[in-house]
């Protein structure tokens, strides 16, 4: 299991654009994404449950990837998180 943090950048945080273009990149991995915010937590790759989590400018999420390609996928959802969010 691997996991990072980070602090959301976008002004508008985690609306439905960057919520889409999150849930397809974490689809292209067989590991399993989790997004945990404040207690709540949600698949990366369910758009309204990413949605649902309220995510703002400043937050900090907590992503946990689990799997056969935690390695790569990890590294890969960090770099969308910084090119994104």
């Amino acid at each position: 299991m691997k996991n990072f943090s980070y602090t959301i950048k976008d002004e508008i945080g985690i609306h439905a654009r960057p919520a889409g273009l999150l849930a397809k990149k974490a689809k292209e991995f067989q590991s399993v994404v989790t997004l945990e915010k404040g207690g709540k937590t949600a698949a990366a790759t369910k758009l309204m449950a990413i949605m649902g989590m309220g995510v703002k400018c400043g937050d900090t999420v907590n992503v946990t990837v689990e799997g056969a390609d935690e390695e790569t996928a990890a590294a890969a959802m960090e770099e969308f998180f910084k090119a994104n969010l």
